[in-house]
């Protein structure tokens, strides 16, 4: 069995078919665009194509032979509810027939600058969002281990029951890097399921030079890992990978047991969905997207701004986000600091407002804690160039001459 066209007219296997184009019978491509991947008899090449990605993900990783499991999920927010919920059933498997009722208070923790998605999920799950515990962050935005540890204490003091810790590898504003091997240390000690939401800074995994910021990553019992993003696959593709191989639900009606396959290649029982979408076939298609070429024009972005230092302030790029001020004459020189900062919080929300009226190009800017509004240049577009970034600057020094 190679594969099957499942728009084909004499297909009767399933609830959902390939697209077929005004009537008549739908082309290879058409027809792989809308293959369902719960069962390997449906899309068995696909099937193999995602066990031999994820395999080879987790090997990346760091995990011995690639052992473990995975699936593609819709985006890196179910990755993440997944791996909340896989730690839950390994410590209580009784709630997926009795409910929460039949479990302690659970708490899980999380850096307060990581992804919105945490309490998302822990909300979803019936945990709740009171339960999802914010430990600190230093100035660089990393969570902070003591802090981390000192909260576990808290919470097994009043009676909770600390299950899962998400550690982020590069967060959606500063693009920092939790200490990962320092979080592992602490999770080992307490008996903590450990997982890193690398859904923007995973693929560093893939650069020989980068990927030390996520080194204690092979020690984490799950990982997101999302190559929509920086890896460019077109949405949605993303990726939840598993320590130890672990099941998330069945349908009987689906999965008979009595097949003349290997059952393991059934993938419909490991996702809460029961459609889904051949999201391997782009990264397959994609594979040596060009990461390492985002990270040369941040290193451009960051000498750029070093070299106009007279105007430009910038915070030291962690990933492929880059933080910087401008300084416009009229605020560079300004020895009230109050009125400074008072006066450049407002710079780039209107240099913003004129490359948008202009519509020559566009760049994100928000304060973080005590740090007024600043440049947020996030480089993931595969069809930046250099010229692109020296453009940036120039406009934005351009924009900003009169404030």
């Amino acid at each position: 069995m190679l594969s099957l066209s499942s728009a084909h007219p004499r297909y009767f296997n399933q609830l959902s078919t390939g697209l077929d184009m005004v009537g008549l019978a739908a082309d290879w491509l058409t027809s792989t665009a809308n293959t369902n991947m719960f069962t390997y008899e449906v899309a068995p090449v696909f099937v193999l194509l995602e066990y031999v990605t994820l395999k080879k993900m987790r090997e990346i990783i760091g995990w011995q032979e690639g052992r473990g499991d995975g699936i593609f999920s819709p985006g890196g927010a179910i990755s993440n509810m997944y791996a909340m919920l896989l730690a839950r059933y390994k410590m209580f498997p009784e709630v997926k027939e009795k409910g929460m009722s039949s479990a302690p208070r659970l708490v899980a923790f999380t850096s307060e600058h990581s992804h919105f998605s945490i309490k998302k999920g822990a909300a979803a799950l019936g945990i709740g969002t009171e339960s999802v515990i914010c430990i600190k962050a230093d100035e660089r935005g990393k969570m902070i281990p003591s802090d981390l540890e000192r909260r576990i204490i808290e919470a097994k003091q009043k009676g909770y029951v600390p299950f899962f810790v998400s550690a982020t590898a590069g967060t959606t504003v500063y693009g920092a890097f939790d200490p990962l091997m320092a979080i592992a240390d602490i999770c080992k000690k307490h008996d903590i399921w450990m997982h890193v939401d690398g859904a923007w800074g995973g693929s560093l995994l893939m650069s020989r030079k980068h990927r030390w910021k996520l080194n204690g990553v092979e020690r984490a019992n799950s990982m997101t890992w999302n190559p929509h993003k920086m890896m460019a696959v077109p949405l949605q593709c993303s990726a939840l990978l598993v320590r130890e191989e672990v099941r998330l639900s069945a349908a009987c009606y689906l999965f008979q047991q009595d097949k003349q396959y290997d059952l393991s290649y059934d993938t419909g029982d490991k996702a809460l969905q029961c459609g889904r979408h051949v999201d391997i076939f782009k990264l397959w298609l994609m594979w040596r997207a060009k990461v390492l070429r985002a990270l040369c024009l941040v290193c451009v972005l960051r000498e750029r701004t070093l070299m106009l230092s007279a105007g430009h302030v910038s915070l030291q790029p962690q990933h492929t986000n880059v933080c910087f001020w401008y300084l416009p004459p009229g605020v560079r020189y300004l020895e009230d600091k109050v009125e400074k900062m008072k006066r450049l919080h407002k710079v780039a929300p209107v240099i913003k407002a004129r490359m948008m009226e202009y519509g020559t190009t566009m760049v994100s800017y928000q304060p973080q804690g005590d740090k007024v509004n600043f440049f947020r240049m996030v480089i993931s577009n595969p069809a930046a160039t250099f010229e692109d970034i020296d453009f940036l600057i120039e406009e934005i020094e351009r924009l900003g001459q009169d404030l």
